[in-house]
């Protein structure tokens, strides 16, 4: 089973972070946001990834080609440059680094790695989003329905508080409610690869040209996961994330 993670992007709503780096790269914690989705992937069992890159693809291409060297304490051999890990890197994923074009739309970019996912079903998702989703319990679900494509729909948090009244007072305050109403696309995927079949070309976005053709066909079958999802998309994001990982309280953190 492999992960395809868009993260080619511009990332222009996060221009405070992304015009150095690739949004994929924006750091939670001391860790690029791509690390952490991928921690959790590797939590339930999916190891082998597929990176769609686009902007400032370098970027994404140096951390995970240094990625070993700068973990835990190691010894330098400087007459060669010999390098001795002293404690295990913590991970055994595969990474596959492909680019797939400046320009490319999110439906391009999945049809330019179908090489990479022709041989069976396979995931998909944002490199900006992360949830505590189960991907067992999603993956079974796809199955169950038979379907091409399946995508996590979540209802995020609200942006402001809740006031709930009773009479003329206050009866009850939640200050990050999850929106009661309505579901969006949350990402995470679960997909055949004769979804591809259905992408024209680069300029195809998945959200808007893809999955409409897949409703059409009655292909997209939807996982309601009511619990934690939050995107990246502002720095407002950014804060909340940072707070959640250093309090101890992120939902989506590997145990």
């Amino acid at each position: 089973m492999r992960a395809v993670i868009l993260a080619g992007g511009l990332g222009t709503r996060l221009a405070e972070e992304t015009e150095l780096r690739p949004k994929p790269m924006v750091e939670i914690g001391g860790r690029p946001i791509l690390w952490h989705i991928m921690s959790h992937y590797a939590a339930h069992w999916v190891t082998e990834f597929v990176i769609a890159l686009g902007y400032k693809s370098e970027v994404i291409k140096r951390f995970f080609v240094e990625y070993t060297r700068y973990i835990g304490s190691l010894s330098v051999k400087l007459a060669d440059g010999a390098i001795h890990h002293h404690e295990p890197v913590g991970v055994d994923w595969t990474v596959h680094l492909i680019d797939t074009g400046l320009e490319t739309n999110t439906g391009g970019r999945v049809r330019r790695v179908r090489d990479w996912v022709k041989d069976g079903t396979f995931m998909l998702t944002y490199g900006d989003g992360v949830s505590d989703v189960d991907i067992q319990a999603l993956l079974r679900f796809h199955r169950q329905q038979g379907k091409l494509a399946t995508v996590t729909a979540v209802r995020p948090p609200a942006r402001f508080g809740e006031l709930q009244f009773d009479g003329a007072l206050v009866a009850a305050f939640n200050e990050k409610p999850q929106t009661g109403e309505g579901w969006i696309n949350g990402g995470f995927f679960v997909l055949e690869p004769s979804v591809i079949d259905y992408i024209a070309g680069d300029s195809d976005s998945f959200e808007n040209d893809v999955l409409p053709r897949l409703v059409a066909q009655r292909q997209l079958a939807a996982y309601r996961h009511e619990k934690f999802w939050q995107c990246m998309d502002t720095l407002r994001d950014k804060r909340l994330l940072e707070t959640l990982w250093q309090e101890g309280r992120a939902p989506w953190r590997a145990a």
